[in-house]
């Protein structure tokens, strides 16, 4: 059962940011954190729900902190089945759904501001597949691609500017994989590459959200 009543993109956030975005098939759980004067504004999109992956997922929350500190209003929420989310796993098609429902969500709310796409993971193949093909999503920032479970090649023809940060040690796409997949990609992009990190930065946390603070500041410029 959903926590709280769909809310409409319109209405003031409550304090702790936490909403409900109605959609077809109910209602998605989401948190919302908006600066006082946002310059852009960006979906973010979490890890595999059959995984354990939630909006509240370290890396997720420190992408949003970095976002939002550098000036961009955030909604980061559960895809479908996940937490509050109603609704059930989707093989990956309905959560591109749920994503594409976050963003309209996004825009409804901010639309005089540009709005960016990010994920993590399972939430970056989501994220970056539905950020690329959207008109009105105009920057991507990818984080933990898992290269050996999904395709990414769609990047390589995508001319939006494009942040990747990477683990150095990641079990799905560590430094030279990742490497040869950006060096395909379709200019601008650029790499991060976080040292002796694994998939989901244990211990590593601190060095993520310094890279991922320099790719915000690096699509806010390109």
């Amino acid at each position: 059962m959903l926590s709280l009543a769909p809310m409409l993109p319109t209405e003031p956030l409550p304090p702790s940011g936490r909403i409900t975005i109605p959609v077809a098939h109910g209602g998605l759980e989401a948190i919302v954190r908006e600066p006082p004067a946002p310059v852009a504004a960006a979906v973010v999109c979490h890890p595999h729900p059959l995984g354990g992956g939630t909006m509240n997922n370290n890396v997720v929350y420190r992408a949003a902190k970095a976002l939002n500190e550098g000036g961009l209003a955030t909604l980061r929420f559960n895809f479908r089945g996940v937490g509050a989310s109603t609704g059930r796993y989707g093989e990956g098609v309905g959560e591109e759904d749920d994503a594409r429902d976050a963003l309209a969500f996004l825009r409804a709310r901010h639309p005089a501001l540009p709005i960016w796409m990010a994920g993590f993971s399972f939430g970056a193949r989501v994220g970056l597949t539905v950020g690329a093909r959207e008109p009105a999503v105009v920057k991507l920032l990818g984080i933990g691609l898992a290269l050996k479970m999904f395709d990414y090649t769609f990047l390589d023809s995508c001319s939006k500017p494009k942040a990747i940060v990477q683990a150095s040690d990641d079990e799905y796409g560590g430094r030279d994989a990742i490497e040869a997949a950006v060096r395909e990609m379709a200019e601008p992009k650029r790499l991060w590459i976080v040292d002796g990190a694994t998939h989901l930065f244990p211990g590593h946390l601190d060095p993520f959200e310094a890279a991922a603070s320099e790719a915000v500041t690096y699509l806010k410029e390109n």
